[in-house]
């Protein structure tokens, strides 16, 4: 897992936010890197202990030609697993299960406003008089086109 892949796994338990989760992961391994340039251990619960250890300087070996040369002293990083950490990996010990993100909450919608009241409100014309003035519209309708044909013809 690499850092964008475990800032992508941490998404959800920020909002869904990715933004939010990087920071947090820059944040913890800031002050990780920090703390341990110091000299002071760093030490995570049921996680482990990262710790500045100084190597001394010493002597190897060329491995192309063979031939003795001096390595320099140096400061190094070493962890060291928690117990817990430990019986995890060999399955001694199972995993608690993984926090669950929280639930998002939605805030509740304004209730609907009600409509104004109208001013005047028109009776429904009767089902026998709407049709009588359809049939009225669709005989007027051919004489109209039949007109204006006849008009056409005599130009």
């Amino acid at each position: 897992m690499n850092k964008a892949q475990f800032i992508a796994y941490l998404a959800p338990q920020f909002g869904d936010s990715k933004k939010e989760a990087a920071r947090a992961v820059d944040v913890v391994f800031d002050a990780i890197v920090r703390n341990i340039s110091k000299g002071d251990d760093v030490m995570i619960n049921d996680f482990g202990k990262f710790k500045k250890v100084d190597r001394p300087a010493r002597k190897g070996r060329n491995p192309f030609t063979g031939e003795t040369i001096q390595i320099k002293a140096s400061k190094k990083v070493r962890f060291l697993p928690a117990k817990a950490l430990k019986e995890i990996i060999s399955g001694a010990r199972k995993q608690d299960p993984a926090p669950k993100p929280p639930v998002k909450v939605v805030p509740a919608k304004a209730a609907p406003k009600k409509a104004a009241p109208k001013k005047a409100v028109k009776k429904a014309a009767p089902k026998k008089a709407v049709k009588k003035a359809v049939k009225k519209v669709a005989k007027k309708a051919p004489a109209k086109k039949t007109a204006k044909k006849a008009a056409a013809k005599r130009r």
